[in-house]
């Protein structure tokens, strides 16, 4: 039988906070618990945001905190070749379209929809789905549109894709979601509309990248903020379409400041380097968290 696996999977886009703190230690106590393995992952596929600045200062935060993981530590920016595989089979499934909508353009298209009284449909993180045009232009449309270097993304085909689902998708869920979901929870990936897979100069999105690397790194029990409970629809779906195996998920509660927003790098909440440098202990830290 083989061992649970774990992983805590950071960007290095910006200095680690309680957040992160709390879900790396929530991660290492349950792999203890579970006899279990706990394995750090670079996730470095935006390479614009991204820097060896930021990664180094993900491991001095996590070694301060007391934690041990194991080595090589894989980063997605490594690892191209297995996004773009499995970017081709969904290619040649015809499951994936180039979309060359700007965001000045589905903005447009919006207003226009929502002044004429017709409400637009919006994903359960309340960003507009994409209206799709796109998916009915002809093979030499596309074609040609790419050769003149016009930018794109590779969005999910969502209605044929959901047609070519024949069961009804799920995960066991082991912590719960916004709402108090917990056990089997139905997964409803259409409420996603046709998301983001790929982009023209990067061959995946955060949705496809997590489901490929959880896969080849044998990823047993996925254990992340609530704010990505819904995605997990989105995850399944690659999953079924992919033949990946399917992890056990646990969804735990967010760190929040004083306004009760979860906490954030881009608007610079609190680091675990300016704690240390406060004075604060590891010890404080999982207190903190709740997890002395």
């Amino acid at each position: 039988m083989t061992s649970p696996v774990f992983r805590f999977a950071p960007s290095p886009n910006g200095e680690l906070h309680l957040g992160h703190a709390y879900s790396a230690l929530f991660n290492r106590r349950l792999a203890d618990e579970a006899g279990g393995r706990f394995l750090l992952r670079i996730e470095d596929i935006d390479t614009t945001r991204c820097t060896p600045q930021f990664e180094q200062s993900i491991f001095r935060d996590l070694k301060w905190l007391g934690l041990e993981w194991e080595t090589p530590v894989r980063r997605q920016s490594e690892h191209f070749a297995d996004y773009r595989e499995a970017l081709d089979r969904l290619i040649d499934a015809g499951l994936v379209y180039p979309a060359f909508m700007s965001r000045g353009e589905v903005r447009a298209r919006i207003v226009e929809m929502e002044a004429s009284g017709r409400p637009w449909p919006r994903d359960p993180d309340g960003a507009p789905h994409y209206p799709g045009d796109d998916r009915h232009l002809a093979g030499r449309q596309r074609r040609q549109r790419i050769a003149e270097g016009i930018p794109f993304a590779w969005r999910l085909d969502m209605a044929r894709t959901l047609a070519h689902i024949r069961a009804p998708l799920a995960w066991s869920e082991a912590g719960s979601g916004p709402q108090g979901e917990t056990g089997a929870v139905p997964a409803d990936p259409g409420a996603w509309g046709d998301v983001v897979i790929a982009r023209k100069e990067v061959p995946a999105s955060y949705h496809l990248s997590v489901v490929v690397d959880d896969a080849l790194q044998g990823i047993t029990h996925v254990v992340r903020g609530r704010d990505l409970f819904h995605a997990t629809a989105v995850h399944r779906l690659l999953q079924e379409l992919l033949g990946l195996p399917v992890p056990l998920y646990h969804h735990h509660g967010l760190i929040l400041d004083e306004d009760g927003r979860k906490l954030s790098k881009s608007r610079g909440d609190t680091t675990l380097a300016a704690l240390r440098a406060a004075g604060i202990t590891p010890a404080d830290i999982a207190r903190m968290v709740g997890l002395a």
